[in-house]
Formats: structure tokens, C-alpha cells, sequence
């Protein structure tokens, strides 16, 4: 049997203006008046009350037509018709004993009626039928696994812990359990560090079972597990200095950085490089906070997985390359005058035969590319910063590359390059290029070009969906700001260019052509100096050369990796890479 419908607000209102559209007829308001001159004059008024009661009292709600329909018959023969359009239905006929106060008393009734009514409705629990048929779909910390026998491994792990003296793990020994549990070699220090082995320099088999068990409930990928193992307490996302007890057990046990230990002045300066390269990679929000979201998009955790296999640790470019560093780490040196580990402007105008332009290099120490706020307070670039400019600078392919360049040329901010902003930096272009006695293109035919090149979707406007979308963004950035690479690209032949647009993709990215090209230079130029050195060690007296040995003047073969020692007294603090 249907419900009964409930008067809705809506709904009665509508029935108010109804009654006020009625009660506005003229022959209404006749009827009324009437009606009311006999109530003064104390005679009888007929308003149907008997026939309403009768039928209320004696007939049923299935025929309230019929007598709905006598009323009016009965009606019609009274002096004063009354409407016959359908809402005189709402006259009222109720029987109550005040004849006087019928009207209002009904609709007040009504009114009060109608709200009781709706509340009882709104008070009424509402069933999610809809919700409960869609699957959930989001998975913050990863999609649980079906059938996970969390005992069992837990059992592994117990079994691990057995062989150990009193059943307490060392770090020597958390290469085991991690396997164990099922994760990368690598991940033992942060295994270590979350079961509180820091405290008293051993995991108890109790402590680290609950740590691990907590870890299964709640994290449900690998992705998940890392940023809860390396984070700080209560916070979803890894910081820059969470990577560094991570990457010094990477620089302490991996085969591929035996010799670095003998130089542990570096060890920083080396995880400093792999935390920005992480970061330069993998934080796509530059917010310098790495989400789980962003881990899962990157190859971070499976490069990780690679080192325990691979032992030429150059092997791995995208992080981890020693080669990759000694390169970066010989260009800051070479430029840093000071050797205080710090570039001003003008440093960064010496890198590359000042290929880049003041204008450009003015912009890349306003802060719209740096992290380091103490540095551009003072006018200075880290190291930690060059890191990201050289990468960006010899590969503008890359999506972070472009993001970078983009964020320099936008000038005013608004996410779109002007035809003002590219004349702003081809300006100066232009003028280094009459100093050097080449005739260079005029702005329009420039700009012409440029656009041929990128394409852009709104006519005049270059968005950073344009440059990402356009094959050939390095083309169009070093046009406006670095005159070596214009120049280089001009002299080349056209169809080499379009065979390298072909064959993009399938050969190494131009970070790491640059990287091998650099670093075979590199490499090349040591190995003069030290023949060049052993020859004059001949000729030198031994007892200068004991006096240069104790004085710290002369220096010794190193690895082929080895970086030679700066003479100077530099603060190798982790502290000074992340504030």
C-alpha cells in the first residue's frame, strides 16, 4: 500500500497562492462580505458545515467526490453562487464550535500540521542506497591486498630473528630481515631506523613484528611503506633531509662507492647531488614535499630495488651515477672563485664561456627556480640549487627542464609567455650577437619562427602545455638566453636536426650525452696533470717533496672517480645543503 504524500514546503506554498488567487475573485470577496454582514446581524449562515460532518462521520475517504459534489448542489441554490473553478474546494468546512475564527483557525491548523509533518520527514534517516553500489576507488596509501596472509609473514620474520644472539638484530644483520619481509636491500636502514635501532643500536624481534604489523595494516604498497619508513612522525610526504640516512647507507655498503669511503669529505656533497636529483625527478608539484601519489608515478623505488644487482652504480643515470656527480660537482668547482661553496651572479656567468644571458641569470636569482631563501636573501646560489641548473640547462627536453625555463621567461607570472616577455630576453640576444659581428634576425621574424616551432593553441600566447607539447622546446629556449647553443644550432646541418627529432626517445636523454662527454674530458685532463706530475716528481728533490707531502701541497693518485681534494677549509655539514 503507497505512503501517504507529506505536504512539502514547497507544495504549500503553492496551495497558499491558490488561496489567494481565490480568495482575490471578486464574487469571493461577495460572498464573504455577505456572509459576514449576516454574522453581525446574529442570522444563520450556511457553509455546508452539516454535510461536511455527515460525510467526515459516516462516509469513506473513497467517497469524498460524491459528497464533495452534493455540497456544491446544495450551494448552488443559496443567493450567492460560489466559484465553481476547483480551488473553492478549499473553503472551510470544518466543524468547530467558533463559527467566527472557522477561516483562520483551519489554516493556522494547517500551517502547524505541515511544519510538524516536514520535520518528522527531515528527521528521518536516509538510506545511501546509490552510494553502497559504487566500489571505492581511492586508495591514498594503495589498494589492499585480497588474501594477505599477514601472519605468515610475520612467522618469516620471527624465524629470521631466531638465528640472532637474544633474538636482536644489528644493522649488519637488517639485510636479511628485509628480504624477509619482502623488500629491496636497500630499505634495511630504514627498516632499522623505524623499529628505534637508532636508540639502542639493536631491533628487538617484538618491536620490530609490531612495527612491521602496523606497517602491513595500514600501508598497502610499496610506495606507501617507504614514505611511512622514511617520514617524520605524523607527516604523509618525505622531505628533503629524510633521504639522508638512506643514501649514506647506500654510500657506505654498496660495492659500486668502495673507494669513496677513503674520501669521506665527499660522502655530502655526493648525497646531496642524489637528494636533488630525486627531487628534480620525482617532485613534480615542486613543493619540496614528495607525496606517495608522486613516488608511485616515478621509477625512484625500482632504480632502488637495481642496486642490490647492479654493482657499476654509473650504471644507474637517473639517481645513483658517480660519474653523473663528479661532473656536476668539477662545473660548480671551476666557477665557484671562492671555492666557499657558494656562486654569485657573476660566478654563473663564467659557466659555459657566459653562454647564458645577464637578463636570464638575473631571473634565476630572484628566486623563481631556487628553494634555498637564505641564499637569495644574500644574492648566492647553493650548491644544491646549481644542481638543478646545470641538468636543466644541457637537457631542456625534460618536463622539470621546461617547467624551469618557463618559470624564468614568465615574468609577470600569468602562466603565459607574452610577445613582450620574448621580446624582453631577444634583446639582449640580439645584442650579443651584433657584438660578435653576426647579423641576428629581426623580433618579428624571430618571433615567426618560433611560433612555426611551437604551435601554440591560443594565437600570440605560449602556454607551458605548448612548450611540454612541442618536441623541440630547447630549440626555442636557447633562441631567447643562451647564444652558444643558438649559434651551435644554427651552424648545424637541417637534416641532422631532423634526423635527431626522428630518433628521439630511442637514444640517451642530452643530460646524459652531456654527462659521458664531460666526464670522459674530465677524466682525460687528470690523467695529463698526473703524468705531468709524476714526470716533474723526477726532477723534484726528496726532501721538497716531504716537505710538500707534510704541508698537504702535493697530491696523490687517486681512483679514477676520485675527486681531488680542495685546498681550503670548507664546512661539510648536512645542515648547510637543506635549510
Amino acid at each position: 500500500m503507497p505512503t501517504a504524500h507529506v505536504l512539502e514546503p514547497v507544495l504549500k506554498m503553492k496551495v497558499d497562492e491558490l488561496f489567494l488567487n481565490w480568495l482575490s475573485e471578486a464574487t469571493t470577496q461577495g460572498m464573504l462580505k455577505e456572509y459576514l454582514q449576516k454574522i453581525k446581524n446574529e442570522e444563520w449562515v450556511d457553509t455546508g458545515a452539516k454535510t461536511v460532518t455527515e460525510s467526515s462521520g459516516s462516509v469513506p475517504s473513497g467517497n469524498n467526490n460524491a459528497t464533495s459534489k452534493k455540497s456544491l448542489t446544495d450551494r448552488s441554490s443559496a443567493p450567492l453562487n460560489a466559484p465553481s473553478s476547483p480551488p473553492s474546494t478549499t473553503l472551510p468546512t470544518g466543524n468547530t464550535g467558533n463559527s467566527r475564527t472557522g477561516l483562520n483557525g483551519r489554516l493556522s491548523r494547517r500551517s502547524v500540521s505541515t511544519k510538524k509533518q516536514t520535520q518528522v520527514k527531515k528527521a528521518e534517516p536516509v538510506t545511501p542506497v546509490l552510494s553502497e553500489s559504487i566500489p571505492r576507488f581511492y586508495f591514498p596509501r594503495g589498494r589492499p591486498i585480497a588474501n594477505l596472509n599477514i601472519d605468515a609473514l610475520i612467522s618469516r620474520i620471527e624465524k629470521i630473528f631466531s638465528q640472532f644472539p637474544n633474538e636482536r638484530a644489528s644493522i649488519e644483520d637488517m639485510g636479511m630481515v628485509a628480504k624477509a619481509c619482502e623488500c629491496p636491500l636497500y630499505w634495511k636502514l630504514p627498516l632499522f631506523l623505524s623499529a628505534g635501532g637508532d636508540r639502542t643500536g639493536f631491533v628487538s624481534v617484538h618491536k620490530f613484528v609490531a612495527m612491521w604489523r602496523k606497517i602491513l595494516q595500514t600501508c598497502h604498497d610499496d610506495a606507501s611503506k617507504f614514505v611511512h619508513l622514511l617520514a617524520k612522525p605524523g607527516c604523509n610526504y618525505l622531505e628533503q633531509e629524510d633521504f639522508i640516512p638512506f643514501l649514506q647507507d647506500v654510500v657506505n655498503s654498496h660495492t659500486g662507492l668502495a673507494f669513496l669511503k677513503e674520501a669521506s669529505e665527499f660522502h655530502t656533497r655526493y648525497i646531496t647531488t642524489v637528494v636533488q636529483r630525486i627531487f628534480y625527478n620525482v617532485n613534480r608539484s615542486w613543493t619540496g614535499r614528495i607525496t606517495c601519489s608522486e613516488l608511485r608515478k616515478s621509477s625512484f623505488l625500482q632504480i632502488v630495488a637495481l642496486l642490490e644487482d647492479e654493482q657499476d652504480i654509473n650504471q644507474l643515470t637517473e639517481y645513483f651515477s658517480y660519474e653523473h656527480f663528479y661532473v656536476i660537482y668539477c662545473k660548480f668547482w671551476e666557477i665557484d672563485a671562492d671555492h666557499d661553496l657558494h656562486i654569485d651572479p657573476r660566478d654563473l656567468a663564467q659557466h659555459n664561456d657566459q653562454a647564458i644571458s645577464q637578463k636570464m641569470i638575473k631571473r634565476i636569482f630572484s628566486g623563481t627556480v631556487t628553494r634555498d631563501k637564505k641564499e637569495r636573501k644574500e644574492g648566492r646560489m647553493s650548491y644544491a640549487d646549481f644542481v638543478w641548473f646545470l641538468i636543466s640547462e644541457e637537457d631542456k627536453t625534460t618536463p622539470t627542464s621546461i617547467e624551469y625555463w618557463f618559470r624564468c621567461m614568465d615574468l609577470d607570472g600569468d602562466g603565459v609567455l607574452s610577445m613582450y616577455e620574448l621580446e624582453y630576453f631577444y634583446e639582449e640576444q640580439r645584442q650579443r650577437l651584433d657584438a660578435r659581428a653576426i647579423e641576428p634576425l629581426p623580433f618579428e621574424d624571430c618571433l615567426c619562427q618560433m611560433l612555426d616551432l611551437v604551435k601554440p593553441e591560443s594565437e600570440g600566447k605560449i602556454t607551458l602545455h605548448d612548450l611540454k607539447r612541442c618536441k623541440m622546446s630547447s630549440i626555442f629556449f636557447n633562441t631567447f638566453f643562451n647564444v652558444e647553443k643558438y649559434l651551435e644550432h644554427e651552424q648545424r646541418d637541417p637534416l641532422s636536426v631532423a634526423r635527431d627529432s626522428e630518433t628521439e626517445g630511442q637514444d640517451v636523454s642530452d643530460w646524459e650525452r652531456y654527462a659521458a662527454e664531460e666526464y670522459d674530458i674530465l677524466v682525460a685532463e687528470e690523467t695529463a696533470s698526473e703524468q705531468y706530475n709524476e714526470g716533474y716528481e723526477n726532477d723534484f728533490d726528496p726532501a721538497e717533496h716531504h716537505i710538500a707531502s707534510e704541508l698537504g701541497l702535493w697530491t696523490e693518485k687517486r681512483h679514477l672517480f676520485g675527486i681531488p681534494s680542495p685546498h681550503c677549509d670548507i664546512d661539510f655539514e648536512y645542515e648547510d645543503d637543506f635549510e
